[in-house]
């Protein structure tokens, strides 16, 4: 990917701070719901902490690799739209705000469908159905419909794209022809339960928490981490943090098994959160060093330093699960107060490692 293709990176920075904005709105947002009062965050913050985080801040980020990725300027629309529609969020204009997610959302759709076009396969068709669970969800909200009836769209938003693009990573790994018959399985179930979730709630959340489960068996058996976790620096790191944010998918997914439907309680924060932060911010953790490059055009040298963030987020995150299975409020808060303190602690060391490669003279080491 050229500058000349697409928008050049100087204005795609812009573009993160914009989701950057709806990630600090959302994460105060959810500090308050926990009971974390005094925190400075927009009147509309905790009853929308969910739309927030999934469309402002995720939707921005994922939206603006794909364009990357396609190189095209229209498909810019996208992270653009996701993050104006977070800003309007914010200052409480909800109809505006979710109609600016939609249109991120279909944007996203088209730059997705233009890829299998330039490249057909399983892995691209997978981001692509991802994203039309993304546009259902969002477009399900802006019905007016409550927050829990976008939720397995927007689970399926997130499994299916992640579970596409470690598929597309691990590629040049041996797969039997059973195992991507299976995985093709397991992406239908995810997307019909989210379907079905508005018909047979029960039932629907129940399939789609075992196939989370049994996605994550298979990604922990096929995806390439298993192989690159016996190396060295940056790919370690990775697979450290794809293998434990693949426990999180599994132990989520069991949660809304085993529960059912579920609007509310520490029941339902408890599985949201092991597959929202547990997996999607484990994930994040692991492969921004390589996306950001690509993005922004950033680099992110690799130093042990990074597994800080990582580890506080999983420590902090069975704290806050444990308050929630438990009935213990203050535990749950204290849970919630450290996921937050393991974001801001990843940007801020991602960020130091940045400037810091940035400065290190040629020939120098600046991983450390």
């Amino acid at each position: 990917m050229t500058a000349s293709s697409g928008v050049p990176p100087r204005w795609r920075f812009p573009l993160l701070v914009l989701g950057f904005v709806s990630l600090v709105g959302g994460t105060l947002g959810g500090l308050l719901r926990v009971g974390l009062s005094g925190l400075p965050a927009p009147d509309a913050a905790p009853g929308l902490h969910g739309a927030l985080m999934v469309g402002g801040f995720f939707g921005t980020v994922i939206a603006l690799e794909r364009a990357v990725a396609l190189g095209k300027g229209w498909a810019y629309g996208a992270p653009l739209a996701c993050g104006l529609g977070g800003l309007a969020l914010l200052f409480g204009a909800l109809p505006l705000g979710l109609a600016l997610l939609v249109f991120g959302a279909l944007v996203l759709l088209a730059a997705n469908l233009a890829i299998v076009r330039r490249q057909r396969s399983l892995e691209s068709t997978t981001l692509g159905i991802g994203a039309a669970c993304w546009l259902i969800g969002n477009f399900v909200l802006l019905g007016g419909q409550p927050l829990p009836a976008a939720v397995p769209w927007w689970l399926a938003f997130f499994v299916l794209t992640i579970g596409g693009e470690r598929l597309e990573l691990s590629r040049y790994a041996p797969h039997p022809r059973a195992a991507r018959t299976a995985f093709v399985a397991i992406v239908s179930t995810i997307a019909l339960a989210a379907l079905a979730s508005h018909f047979l709630a029960a039932a629907a959340w129940r399939a789609q928490g075992l196939a989370l489960l049994v996605l994550a068996v298979w990604l922990w058996r096929y995806d390439i981490a298993r192989i690159t976790l016996r190396q060295t620096g940056l790919a370690r790191y990775i697979a450290a943090c794809v293998l434990s944010g693949l426990v999180w998918l599994g132990l989520g997914g069991t949660m809304l098994a085993l529960e059912g439907a579920m609007h509310a309680g520490a029941r339902y924060d408890a599985a949201l959160h092991a597959l929202m932060l547990g997996f999607v911010f484990a994930m994040v953790f692991g492969h921004a060093p390589v996306i950001f490059p690509a993005v922004v055009r950033v680099q992110i040298p690799y130093s042990t330093v990074l597994y800080a963030p990582l580890v506080l987020l999983h420590v902090t995150l069975v704290l806050r699960v444990t308050g929630d299975l438990a009935a213990q409020p203050m535990l749950r808060a204290v849970g919630a107060a450290g996921n937050a303190i393991a974001i801001v602690l990843f940007i801020v060391t991602a960020a130091a490692l940045a400037i810091r490669g940035k400065r290190a003279p040629m020939g120098s080491d600046p991983c450390g």
